[in-house]
């Protein structure tokens, strides 16, 4: 087992003051690990980065609707702002049960401590998928969270598929609903996979369907300032990205066929996005505009004034092919 290396640097005044370290993974559709840096086997949850399944799982059951737009797709992939627009989609989505709001099962709204409703959390939008297709399918509403109940099972089933692992560690993410132990690496090919819907079998045309409305809506995924959005806006198409908890980002860049997971070892959001972005230029992902400007140039002030930086320092390592 490698020791994590370091992320990122925050130096003040010419002095590393703080130093975030963890590990990366880039595997491709195979499972084989293409580039690393510390240790792409280290065990961890996948947290809100398994969305991309569940959302799919959850599409799959409603006998993938034609005419369900990319933003109510989207927001059951989401881990959102519980901005206007994020509350109205989950809102629509439930009316397609019809599914009450007093349904989910989610937390109230954590990024807010709890002040704002259940519809307010940055997972009821993949709670009310679950919901919704649930009520399609005739099953018990009550029970969805449970790791017996079908849904549930349906989401297993894909996550061991997806990621290769056949006996993943069972846990309870923060929203309630069971989360998948895997390893960095299992992530990073669950993400490349998702460049290959057909890898996906019974699973294709929604894991499809899932990738081009996260794509196509962006904001529904995340919100203003989000990484994962802002990453997408600048990929323009050409990369899904997806934030979990405790510092977890995961990423496909679906041209190359590349999936890339980054984990910050002590869990901490706070200087992740640096380290993140420049895994994806160091891998020749293509990045429009300057969207992402907010995430790489972090400032560190002094009173008022600018005395040092935040420097993405982390540097993959490549294997031959």
């Amino acid at each position: 087992m490698a020791p994590p290396v370091d992320l990122v640097h925050v130096v003040r005044n010419g002095l590393v003051e703080s130093i975030h370290t963890g590990d990366v993974a880039v595997c491709d559709v195979d499972g084989r690990v293409v580039a690393f840096a510390g240790d792409p086997e280290r065990a961890l949850f996948g947290r809100s980065c398994e969305k991309p399944v569940q959302g799919a799982v959850s599409f799959h059951a409603m006998d993938e609707p034609g005419d369900l737009p990319d933003d109510l797709i989207a927001v059951m992939c989401a881990s959102h702002n519980g901005e206007p627009r994020h509350v109205a989609a989950v809102r629509r989505l439930l009316r397609r049960g019809p599914v009450p709001v007093s349904a989910l099962q989610n937390p109230r709204d954590r990024m807010r401590g709890g002040t704002r409703s259940r519809i307010h959390d940055n997972c009821s939008g993949k709670h009310a998928g679950m919901l919704v297709a649930s009520a399609h399918r005739g099953w018990d509403l009550a029970t969805y969270r449970s790791r017996a109940h079908p849904i549930q099972r349906r989401v297993s089933r894909a996550m061991i598929d997806a990621t290769g692992v056949a006996r993943p560690t069972f846990g309870v993410d923060g929203c309630g609903l069971p989360v998948h132990g895997v390893t960095l690496r299992a992530m990073a090919t669950m993400y490349a996979r998702l460049s290959a819907p057909d890898r996906a079998g019974r699973l294709a045309s929604s894991v499809d369907r899932v990738v081009r409305a996260m794509t196509g809506s962006p904001f529904m995924v995340g919100g203003t300032r989000r990484l994962d959005t802002d990453v997408m806006t600048a990929a323009a198409g050409r990369v899904l990205a997806k934030e979990g908890a405790e510092a977890l980002v995961c990423a496909t860049s679906l041209d190359q066929g590349l999936g890339i997971a980054v984990k910050v070892t002590d869990g901490s959001w706070r200087r992740i996005a640096p380290a993140f972005v420049k895994v994806l230029r160091d891998l020749d992902v293509h990045l429009d505009g300057d969207g992402l400007r907010h995430h790489e140039e972090m400032v560190v002030l002094g009173g008022d004034r600018p005395v040092g930086t935040v420097e993405a320092v982390v540097a993959l390592r490549h294997r031959a092919s």
